[in-house]
């Protein structure tokens, strides 16, 4: 009996603007009770590490010449990877996953959804809502007491206004009449275009993918990383690059800085700027993750990355999407969720509830990485500066209309099976291994994450001497 037909696969590669018939190059197996929801979660994962995989055998194919690899889809794999921001270990220990200001609130009229993991967003909620920036343990009490007394909606526009993060709750049904949510539901899964007519990328010969490529990594919590975790896995030189005066959490990059390298540089600094120009340079993938707009000002549109760098691939990850009113607020899954009508869905009459994964920013990622993979593929065979654009807001869409749940799922899922440890700067590491795999394929990262920031702002090395990986300028023969 062969492998079952998962429609969710078929549309995401659909939205891609790939060969329908390389879907015959994919099948399905393991247990699949990692995953537990009332929403087809379980089939969102399996799709978007499906195309994912999929899309980087397509460009294994194209750079050895060899036809495309088959693609085995791991179910108990792909659910403990979707996990793995809570499976993660160093020397046995855990992290909190959310801050305790991070969460729902009972408000005056329903719920409100907070989200406060970083200082700054911590300060600019308890300044909206008039507790002290000082306030220790009792802030939770504080906090519930100023939400309590105000509407939903009240708060959230309070909130967002102040420069923090929380969104009223709402039920699907708020949600689709929404001025917002009418957008969004226009929207197609992602979005491909060529930006010019520069000339062919010509990709040489080289065993892995993405071997030879230099990928800028201007993202953060927690889709563009785990694209990016990806393309590292896949061969690529990865380049984070923060800002100096936002602080990222060292637990979370733990996790998605797998095969990475990391740097801080101040594009507003002109030191900063000169170092930044320099890797771009180079680069060959651009992906941001910020919310729109807030990098135009350094030049990193894509019609001033395509003048600079012609040829370029740049992927652009935003929250909310980036049209509507809401298309400069700042946004977070577990927000998403809430705002999307998921959260109802998944509670209960006496609160909301959640995913059972961050499964929004987990599944936008690999969305986001299949869409760079392609990228790649379509520049080599046609040239053109490319770019791909997502939103979780899109993917949220998907789930909760797009998607059916898929029969016969097992209980038998163990997450212990996908893990394994190794060393790092900071100490005994454990992770999920790679839910992205073909036939021929890499089964880990080359290296661990390091402690964050702390790399110098260069690329980490040049193609090898026989020319493998080398991207070269020119048109396909």
């Amino acid at each position: 009996m062969g492998s079952p037909v998962f429609t969710g696969t078929s549309q995401a590669w659909a939205a891609l603007g790939a060969d329908p018939s390389l879907l015959d190059r994919v099948s399905y197996g393991g247990p699949s009770g990692g995953l537990p929801a009332r929403l087809p979660v379980m089939e969102l994962a399996r799709a978007t590490v499906a195309v994912c995989s999929l899309a980087a055998a397509e460009l294994t194919s194209l750079r050895t010449g060899r036809p495309v690899p088959r693609v085995r889809v791991d179910d108990e794999s792909v659910a403990t990877a979707f996990l793995s921001d809570r499976l993660v270990r160093v020397d046995g220990q855990a992290r909190p996953t959310f801050a305790p200001l991070s969460r729902f609130w009972r408000a005056a009229d329903g719920w409100v959804r907070t989200h406060a993991n970083y200082p700054h967003h911590r300060a600019r909620l308890l300044a909206a809502l008039g507790v002290p920036g000082d306030a220790g343990e009792e802030a939770v009490d504080a906090v519930a007491g100023a939400i309590a007394g105000r509407t939903a909606l009240e708060v959230e526009e309070t909130v967002y206004a102040a420069g923090g993060l929380a969104v009223a709750a709402r039920s699907p049904a708020e949600w689709a009449k929404s001025e917002q949510g009418v957008l969004v539901a226009e929207q197609p899964l992602l979005t491909t275009a060529r930006v010019d007519d520069a000339p062919n990328r010509v990709l040489g010969g080289a065993a892995l993918p993405c071997a030879g490529l230099r990928v800028l990594d201007l993202t953060r919590v927690l889709a563009g990383p785990v694209a990016t975790r990806t393309l590292a896995l896949l061969g690529a030189d990865v380049l984070r690059i923060d800002a100096p005066q936002l602080p990222e959490s060292q637990e979370s990059h733990n996790d998605t800085g797998m095969g990475k390298r990391s740097t801080t540089l101040d594009l507003g600094d002109t030191t900063g700027r000169r170092a930044f120009e320099e890797l771009l340079d180079e680069a060959h993938v651009v992906v941001t993750g910020y919310r729109p707009g807030a990098l135009d000002r350094f030049g990193l549109t894509p019609e001033a990355l395509a003048g600079r760098r012609p040829g370029l691939v740049i992927a652009q990850l935003s929250a909310w999407g980036r049209y509507g009113p809401w298309h400069e607020r700042r946004g977070f899954d577990s927000l998403v969720q809430a705002a999307t009508g998921i959260a109802e869905l998944e509670g209960s009459p006496d609160s909301p509830g959640a995913l059972p994964a961050q499964a929004l920013d987990h599944g936008t990622g690999y969305l986001l990485a299949a869409g760079v993979l392609r990228a790649l593929t379509e520049q080599h065979r046609t040239g053109g500066t490319r770019l791909v654009r997502l939103a979780l807001t899109q993917t949220a869409h998907w789930l909760v209309h797009g998607l059916a749940l898929a029969p016969g799922e097992d209980d038998s899922f163990d997450a212990g099976r996908r893990l394994t440890e190794t060393d790092s700067p900071m100490g005994r590491l454990r992770h999920a291994l790679p839910p992205v795999s073909y036939e021929g394929g890499p089964v880990n990262w080359a290296r661990p994450p390091g402690l964050w920031g702390t790399d110098a702002p260069v690329w980490g090395g040049a193609p090898d001497q026989a020319g493998r990986g080398r991207v070269q300028r020119g048109r396909t023969p």
